[in-house]
């Protein structure tokens, strides 16, 4: 995972795009220990991959509207320290570029009361055309995306 040194701009020296979502824990969130359900962290993850594709154009809808979808194929999350009802998730969201066909991000989920790290997480996704037939290569729709955000 990343360092716990936060950069605000958009592209770090390692060439990654990065974006910042907070969200309410809400009570549907917790379990009777009163703490977020680990099986709710997979909202917060996406949550966070919502903010990124709307700060960088990278909208479920417009990968759609290019003939495809990007089905989550690996997921992985490491638990920290707990959340709890009534504070906020600070997900911190990386996009890591690959040659691959293939869109892999990882994440920190901070607790918004002490801005300690809880968790953090990576996800990867794989291009499908409409009919469900895996792209081997990097699509021209992500291909033009990855260039007009300079990593290509």
């Amino acid at each position: 995972m990343r360092s716990t040194t936060k950069q605000q701009s958009s592209n770090s020296e390692q060439g990654t795009l990065s974006a910042r979502a907070e969200v309410p824990v809400r009570f549907s969130d917790v379990d009777s220990l009163h703490v977020v359900w680990h099986g709710h962290y997979v909202k917060f993850l996406e949550d966070g991959r919502e903010v990124f594709g709307t700060k960088y154009d990278l909208h479920y809808l417009d990968v759609y509207e290019n003939g495809l979808v990007t089905p989550v194929t690996n997921m992985n999350v490491d638990f920290k320290l707990p959340l709890q009802y009534g504070e906020s998730a600070i997900i911190d969201t990386y996009y890591i570029d690959t040659e691959a066909a293939k869109i892999y991000f990882e994440y920190e989920i901070y607790r918004s009361k002490d801005h300690r790290l809880a968790a953090t997480g990576f996800t990867e996704q794989v291009f499908l055309d409409t009919e469900g037939e895996l792209q081997l290569a990097v699509p021209p729709y992500f291909q033009d995306w990855k260039k007009k955000w300079g990593l290509c």
